[in-house]
């Protein structure tokens, strides 16, 4: 998995979810706006505090968690 330094998880910012920066943007927010339909131009528009590379280290972290396999 490449660099995702804008993805945090914190207990005291949305419960831990993973976010964007430390903002109450989480990444499912980000990808549920994507499978709307919705542009990264649109997320942007919509949300002007978020950057482009932060709408793509969401992906990505959706992508390697989607992956990600549990060891029993």
């Amino acid at each position: 998995m490449g660099q995702l330094d804008r993805i945090t998880q914190q207990p005291e910012v949305m419960g831990g979810r993973a976010c964007i920066r430390g903002m109450r943007v989480t990444v499912g927010m980000i990808v549920g706006q994507i499978g709307a339909g919705h542009s990264v131009e649109d997320i942007l528009a919509d949300y002007p505090y978020l950057e482009r590379e932060d709408i793509m280290q969401a992906l990505r972290y959706a992508a390697w968690r989607a992956e990600e396999r549990e060891s029993a």
